[in-house]
């Protein structure tokens, strides 16, 4: 079953943010464990990307986002979804693209995509929507406000959901199943 996009009249903004993002969470992560793992680990796309890494890449960013932007934690493997620790230090090297270690399946990402939900809807429930993110490994000033980041967020997770629904149909439309 397909997640449902919210409805129009879900409580505060804060409570939209959350449904939206769980929405999107469940699109990504349930249209990569649903495809035969040697789907999940096959680039469709010139850009080489696999649904896997993807998968991964959301994970990371949404945690960049809420726990090391917007919080301000310590945050481990910040740049965990890319060949190198830090990939804007080395953009020009054709070598920096997403990763995903061979012993981590689509399950555990998605295990702990839901993991890290349950910390963001907390934080969403406990600020308001118009507070700033902290001061600190992310932002040095001019910092966002949590509104700026979640529609960030949503977007990064619209995007990229599309990009997946893509590579699902060409999966889907390759009869070599190669």
């Amino acid at each position: 079953m397909e997640p449902e996009e919210p409805r129009g009249d879900i409580g505060d903004e804060g409570a939209h943010w959350s449904a939206y993002l769980d929405f999107y969470r469940a699109t990504i992560a349930d249209g990569v464990t649903s495809l035969p793992p040697d789907q999940q680990r096959r680039s469709m796309v010139p850009s080489g990307w696999t649904p896997i890494e993807l998968l991964s890449h959301v994970l990371h960013m949404e945690r960049r986002w809420f726990l090391w932007g917007f919080l301000g934690e310590d945050v481990p493997d910040v740049w965990g979804d890319w060949s190198r620790p830090d990939p804007w230090e080395h953009e020009d090297d054709p070598d920096v693209r997403w990763q995903v270690p061979d012993g981590v399946s689509a399950d555990d990402l998605a295990a702990r995509l839901e993991r890290l939900a349950v910390r963001v809807r907390k934080l969403l429930r406990e600020f308001p929507t118009e507070a700033r993110a902290v001061p600190g490994p992310r932002f040095d000033e001019g910092t966002p406000t949590l509104r700026w980041i979640c529609q960030h967020v949503v977007h990064e997770y619209a995007r990229h959901a599309g990009h997946l629904d893509i590579v699902r149909e060409l999966g889907a439309a390759d009869p070599a199943g190669q």
